[in-house]
């Protein structure tokens, strides 16, 4: 493993977290719309196809975590998945698909959720 490979992590995903950041700052968007922003970004790049790999595939392959770990990369999920099972199953696919590949992720959501409303007093 090369050391770069950690350099670039750091800053595609601290590049992302600032873009998100100035959203907020900037054009004074609340965190809601922000995350859905950088969702449907994530979506878009994923849904632009070069040769035969998505260009947040390429992404991914060039910034590892910096790429899979921000929201960005549920975005990219949820149309990745669409886009198989529409290749395997048809329209049906498409919805199905999303939640096949991002059902872990939803699920751990929503248990964690649960749990730290059990351990922590809620506010308001």
């Amino acid at each position: 493993m090369n050391w770069m490979q950690f350099v670039w992590a750091f800053v595609i995903g601290g590049a992302i977290c600032v873009v998100g950041q100035l959203l907020m700052d900037v054009f004074r968007l609340t965190p809601a719309h922000t995350m859905s922003t950088l969702v449907v970004a994530g979506a878009v790049v994923d849904g632009i196809v070069i040769g035969n790999k998505s260009l947040y595939d390429r992404f991914i392959e060039f910034a590892g975590a910096g790429a899979t770990v921000p929201i960005t990369s549920f975005g990219n999920s949820l149309v990745h998945g669409a886009l198989a099972e529409l290749k395997t199953n048809g329209a049906i696919g498409i919805i199905t698909g999303i939640f096949e590949v991002t059902s872990a992720g939803i699920s751990a959501a929503i248990i964690f959720s649960f749990l730290a409303a059990l351990v922590f007093k809620p506010q308001g």
